[in-house]
């Protein structure tokens, strides 16, 4: 039987060793899945509600674990690692707070002799297959809301932080959630797509990258089954000539760095109005500069390690080919000592002279690294905006609300933030277009996608 190996960009320990399941426990877990939603769809939502907050409650309840683990499988400096479970709780606290206004049957106007409603009724089993860089808040989006709605779930979380999986299984499992509803499994990349696949499985909702998306979308072709997928980013920052010059340097940076850049909503590439441009990037390489560069478990650090040695030297051939292409760099990699060649650890880059025929404005970096491009005015922001594949979200800064607002229907994205960024409301839909996915998760909207709508048309009179 294959292991898993989760491997610690701190030090490059061996931090978790998982037995990957065998075919005969895939189909155990899968039967078992099919008998418990059987029954688990028949509870009252208000029961199933309960269950869900005694289970958010024990997992909050194990944060310092939970956020240490997180640092250590993924590099999320400590100081901030406990921030994703407070997270977690936001969520899923939103999604059991308005499920009985999202699940409740639709009425239609009066018909004498008639009855007539809508009800939205569970998939059946959903697969939950879930990311590395926000490995808690990005399961919860799709599992609490599929467990609420009545389906089974199996949740396949990424090789680097197998622990997420586990401690969400534990928490609703001590919630006192029925055996079966809600289970783990530690897969291959072959015993997924083939997951996929089988009968049982009715909704699959992926978050990772877009051949991962494409090659759900390749396993799931002719089943006729629902697959949500948020995939990539490339998510662009606008700075109009009104922004407030030190709030759109502080928080476009930071939707840039936090994470070490490792987010699909972070912020990759900045367009400024040219009579804020020179004063931005100087703001912009002073904040930078202050970054401390250092192992994820020291509470002095604000910049991680990338995931992966491979990830950081991606992001480096990234910033050395648009420095080629003629780009300037404003941060010496050589103050910040851990970052070296085939390291994980890569000092945070701010580039400007950048153009859309560099990859470094064009293709996901997922590393700390930004790009700022000088513009003239909203249109000329507007088409380099929405020159891209991508389309998961993008922010304006500006003082101005109807003018951004007017600049921001005409912007082809998921969600688009005014004076701020990179973040995600529980209370709105999380979708994207374009290469970022398709589906829903969050918010009523995102029920929709977990249920499957049944009309009833019943003649009470003869």
């Amino acid at each position: 039987m294959s292991k898993l190996q989760c491997i610690s960009p701190i030090d490059g320990s061996l931090y978790v060793e998982r037995e990957l399941a065998s075919a005969s426990e895939i189909q155990v877990a899968l039967a078992k899945a099919e008998q418990a939603q059987q029954g688990w769809k028949r509870v009252p939502l208000a029961e199933r509600v309960a269950i869900a907050r005694r289970a958010i409650a024990a997992f909050a309840a194990r944060e310092d674990q939970l956020a240490e683990e997180l640092c250590w499988m993924m590099g999320r400096p400590i100081r901030y690692a406990a921030g994703e479970i407070r997270g977690f709780v936001e969520r899923a606290s939103y999604m059991a707070d308005i499920a009985e206004s999202a699940l409740a049957d639709i009425r239609l106007p009066e018909q004498p002799g008639f009855t007539r409603f809508i009800r939205r009724e569970p998939l059946g089993v959903a697969l939950v297959i879930a990311p590395w860089n926000y490995p808690y808040l990005t399961a919860v989006n799709a599992v609490l809301p599929a467990l609420l709605a009545g389906n089974a779930v199996l949740l396949k979380h990424s090789a680097q932080t197998p622990l997420c999986a586990e401690r969400m299984v534990a928490a609703f499992a001590e919630a006192g959630l029925p055996e079966g509803v809600f289970q783990y499994l530690h897969l291959s990349h072959a015993d997924t797509e083939q997951l996929i696949q089988a009968q049982a499985i009715q909704h699959v909702s992926f978050i990772g990258s877009v051949p991962g998306g494409a090659m759900v979308e390749r396993a799931a072709a002719g089943r006729f089954i629902s697959v949500g997928l948020e995939l990539g980013g490339k998510d662009p920052a606008y700075v109009r000539a009104d922004a407030d010059l030190s709030h759109a340097v502080a928080t476009s940076i930071d939707g840039a760095f936090f994470n070490s850049g490792q987010s699909c909503c972070g912020i990759e590439r900045i367009y400024v109005h040219a009579s804020l441009f020179e004063a931005f990037v100087e703001q912009a390489v002073a904040l930078v500069r202050q970054y401390k560069l250092g192992r994820s478990d020291d509470p002095q650090t604000t910049l991680g390690p990338l995931v992966r040695s491979e990830a950081a030297d991606f992001v480096r051939r990234q910033i050395n080919e648009a420095v080629a292409q003629g780009a300037v760099a404003h941060i010496d990699p050589a103050s910040f000592a851990l970052d070296r060649p085939g390291s994980a650890y890569l000092a945070p880059q701010v580039l400007t002279g950048v153009y859309h025929g560099m990859r470094v404005m064009t293709e996901e970096s997922f590393g700390p690294v930004v790009g700022i491009q000088q513009v003239k005015d909203d249109e000329e922001a507007l088409a380099l905006i929405n020159d891209s594949q991508f389309g998961l979200t993008a922010a304006i800064f500006s003082r101005d609300v109807d003018a951004a607002l007017a600049l921001a229907e005409r912007i082809e994205a998921g969600t688009v933030f005014l004076n701020r960024c990179d973040y995600l409301d529980p209370g709105l839909a999380w979708t994207g277009v374009k290469h970022s996915g398709r589906g829903c998760t969050l918010s009523t909207v995102g029920y929709e996608h977990l249920t499957r709508p049944k009309s009833f048309h019943l003649k009470t009179k003869l």
